[in-house]
């Protein structure tokens, strides 16, 4: 089976990439390797694997490397609320205007898996914020509002797979502390405190190691997951920004946890979110919010800050 990666030198694809070579994948990874990374290094001596450096808004290449391919992942993006402002018309044209050319690009045969995003249910549904799959969407940012736009034309397809992520934390080859377990851990190891507003928003979490093992997971099971909806997630990983530093500072003891009510939160998402309909599958995750902040922790002592550029 060939399966085609967009944005396969990111911080998911990096690690997604070299866990399909081990299954036995062929991988043909697409990335325009905009921040100089070399984060596929790691697997260039894999005879699997063929690396393509290009645009996925480049239509003439896209077509030409779609072509022969059995599954699409497409994680190229620019991710996150904050990167998004910052250039709204790349955002549009990347995580939006790319994804939809691609679809139009695609036999009816090829098999797609799409992240998308449990951003998308904003500031939760109902009294508890609770939310599963069947819950009103109410995104908040243009990096959300696109992806439902995305999603939406995703299930109009027999062969497409949505998984919702929860908020992604974890080292990886292309690593990133724009994410709130990543970036709250650096706070506790370079600066040894953290001030909170609205400590009381929660959010759900998943390793990057357990997003890769969903898609391996989606892979064996394809006719019975395909045309759904499934959220990825801990389940016992709904966790508020207060609670979250708690479990750091169990870790970091010099954490010092300062809470304010003298602004607001940027970002407003606060829910809570179900994952039972994937666990319902047998999917189970591997590594729990305690194995990511460990890791975090270890894996800083290796950083040098200065060296990562836009993370």
């Amino acid at each position: 089976m060939k399966i085609l990666v967009t944005g396969a030198a990111g911080y998911i694809g990096s690690v997604l990439v070299q866990e399909l070579l081990h299954a036995g994948y062929e991988v043909r990874a697409v990335d325009n390797f905009l921040y100089n990374q070399n984060s596929l290094g790691h697997v260039c001596g894999i005879p699997d694997l063929e690396i393509v450096r290009g645009d996925v808004r480049d239509i003439g290449l896209m077509r030409r490397l779609v072509s022969d391919m059995d599954v699409i992942i497409p994680l190229a993006a620019l991710v996150g609320a904050p990167l998004c402002k910052k250039d709204p018309h790349a955002a549009r044209m990347v995580n939006c205007d790319a994804i939809l050319d691609l679809f139009d690009l695609l036999s009816e045969d090829q098999f797609i898996l799409m992240p998308t995003t449990n951003s998308a249910y904003g500031s939760g549904a109902g009294d508890d914020n609770f939310c599963d799959e069947n819950s009103p969407l109410n995104p908040i940012s243009q990096y959300a509002e696109e992806k439902v736009l995305v999603e939406k034309a995703l299930m109009s397809r027999k062969n497409a797979i949505s998984f919702r992520l929860a908020t992604v934390f974890g080292s990886s080859p292309r690593p990133r502390f724009d994410l709130l377990v990543n970036d709250f851990v650096r706070k506790a190891i370079v600066d040894s405190y953290i001030v909170l507003f609205e400590s009381h928003f929660k959010r759900n979490y998943i390793h990057v190691r357990d997003v890769c093992s969903t898609f391996l997971f989606a892979l064996d099971r394809f006719d019975d997951m395909k045309q759904n909806i499934f959220n990825v997630g801990l389940s016992d990983a709904n966790l508020s920004k207060l609670e979250l530093c708690e479990r750091i500072k169990k870790q970091v003891p010099s954490f010092v946890i300062y809470q304010s009510d003298l602004n607001t939160d940027p970002d407003q998402r606060n829910y809570i979110v179900s994952n039972a309909k994937l666990e319902s599958l047998g999917w189970k995750p591997s590594f729990s919010i305690d194995d990511g902040i460990r890791e975090m922790v270890k894996f800083l002592q290796c950083v040098n800050f200065g060296t990562l550029g836009n993370v």
